[in-house]
């Protein structure tokens, strides 16, 4: 993992990690974006290059479950042309990248950052408990990257495990403790709909149901939220790159900019097991993921 820095901000970066060494961002917010400002760009630095991943399976995660969060990231840098010509999980990892020409004036384009999972540990006894607050995720850090340098750690948690805040404004997080970038998600299928919806039913929510990808709703709602946080990772992982504000200290990032869209025209669905999706990925695998914020359009944009 390496991170894109403008040469003439690297003394301002410098002084931006030693104020951020314990911050938190969440990828989500009550406030809605249409109050906030369009993203901007705000000095400080983006991942790229190899992007390597370590994982925390935390609780007994069902195996369905790391199937599809597994899937998807192979899939970010795999591309697999389909007959039906719906765009692959790749084209949607491409609009990540492109962030980091928009960090970089006169830049000929995007460089490619390619994912690789470097490690997996699994603690399925709570070790914790079962509300993972932020210094319980400091604890896991180190389990999910096994040492490995510039590893971003990943924990995802089981059903019946609150990471600290879902429910409470955002549904994944993202963040740098001890200088060191995480993602954590959990599965929010009964816990949190709001933050499963298409694939559960959320009075906070309008808009028809839809049947995941996968067949299992917690899954494929786990892949959205992570998509989320490891776009606002790769964007704005120190809390200074790409993001905008409403009301002063609401907060919103490359997914969370664009909440509940998920294409322009009608969403196809499996033939077969009727699951909603919008991208393909490794071996065929379907997903739904969420909308990102196009830096070049100033606008939402979606595969579909």
């Amino acid at each position: 993992m390496a991170y894109f820095v403008p040469k003439h901000l690297l003394l301002s970066f410098a002084l931006s990690v030693s104020v951020l060494l314990l911050l938190l961002l969440p990828v989500a917010f009550s406030v809605g974006p249409e109050e906030a400002e369009p993203i901007s760009y705000h000095g400080g630095p983006l991942i790229s290059g190899m992007l390597k991943v370590g994982i925390v399976w935390y609780g007994p995660i069902p195996r369905a479950q790391r199937k599809a969060i597994l899937s998807f990231f192979r899939s970010l840098n795999t591309v697999t042309p389909t007959a039906d010509n719906i765009p692959q999980v790749a084209t949607w990892w491409n609009m990540v990248e492109s962030y980091q020409a928009y960090a970089k004036p006169g830049a000929a384009g995007s460089s490619r950052i390619t994912v690789k999972v470097v490690n997996e540990a699994f603690v399925p006894d709570y070790n914790y408990g079962k509300v993972l607050i932020r210094d319980f995720i400091k604890g896991l850090i180190p389990t999910a990257t096994a040492g490995i340098p510039d590893t971003l750690a990943v924990i995802v948690a089981s059903k019946g495990v609150t990471v600290q805040d879902m429910c409470a404004g955002s549904c994944a997080q993202h963040g740098l403790i001890d200088n060191q970038t995480y993602v954590a998600v959990g599965d929010p299928e009964d816990e949190c709909p709001e933050c499963a919806w298409p694939f559960v039913a959320s009075s906070e929510k309008e808009g028809e149901v839809m049947l995941p990808p996968s067949g299992d709703a917690g899954a494929d709602a786990m892949v959205k939220l992570l998509a989320g946080g490891l776009a606002g990772a790769v964007t704005n992982p120190l809390g200074d790159g790409f993001y905008t504000t409403a009301r002063g200290n609401h907060f919103f990032e490359a997914t969370s900019m664009c909440p509940d869209v998920f294409a322009s025209v009608e969403i196809p669905v499996d033939p077969v097991s009727g699951g909603a999706y919008n991208v393909v990925g490794d071996k065929g695998t379907k997903f739904l993921l969420p909308a990102i914020w196009d830096p070049k359009t100033s606008s939402c944009w979606t595969p579909l």
